[in-house]
């Protein structure tokens, strides 16, 4: 009885869980940005290795004496939400403030002040919305069905502040329509005046011409 409902949340969460993975190419010290819209108070958390390539062995491999830096900045005040430094291998986790667009930046450097080679491959996980337990309320009794429940609550939550956000942005729009509307229905009118204008003068003018023809 309980199997179906089971299967139903997770694949409920598999939907609402908004994962990014990708993987690029960069050089030494050489920084990579990516742009990320989010909602307010969304919690965000990226996974990240950085494997450099070894002439010698034709291959990727992790260099210890590497390091990530990874600054995360708000698009709309410029301020710095993130900026940690970190090993070759491992995750970073930051909370959006204000609704808007964000940068997340990575910079590869290294510790001994050389690189044996400029080529790195860089695998980038993020998880938009990523929940936050605090262990201490967790118990050894519950259930694996009531944590996927509590998740699912969380997510709801941050679905909620999407949604808002997106409300937002939808007035905003709207306001900017209804003033160019406005603008524009003041502009037909205007021509419509400047056009009833000069059809005026001109049948004046013809009506003048006609009379003086007739004198003559």
């Amino acid at each position: 009885m309980h199997l179906p409902i089971i299967s139903w949340v997770f694949a409920l969460l598999a939907v609402v869980y908004p994962i990014q993975a990708l993987h690029f190419y960069l050089d030494a010290s050489e920084q990579r940005c990516f742009l990320e819209e989010l909602p307010s108070d969304t919690i965000v958390e990226g996974h990240y290795k950085a494997l450099e390539w070894v002439e010698d062995a034709k291959d990727w491999r992790i260099n210890h004496d590497m390091g990530i830096q990874v600054t995360v900045e708000e698009v709309k005040t410029g301020s710095v939400v993130a900026d940690v430094k970190g090993k070759p291998e491992g995750k970073f986790t930051f909370t959006s403030h204000e609704p808007g667009d964000h940068t997340i930046c990575l910079r590869s450097s290294s510790h001994s002040g050389y690189f044996t080679t400029t080529h790195i491959k860089f695998y980038l996980d993020i998880n938009v919305g990523a929940s936050r337990h605090d262990p201490s309320q967790d118990t050894a009794h519950m259930s694996t069905l009531a944590t996927k429940l509590r998740d699912l609550n969380e997510k709801i939550d941050g679905i909620r502040r999407e949604q808002q956000y997106q409300r937002e942005i939808e007035a905003t729009f709207r306001d900017a329509s209804e003033r160019v509307n406005k603008r524009a229905l003041w502009w037909s009118l205007c021509q419509m005046v400047v056009l009833v204008g000069a059809g005026a003068w001109q049948m004046r003018h013809l009506k003048v011409f006609f009379e003086d023809k007739k004198l003559r």
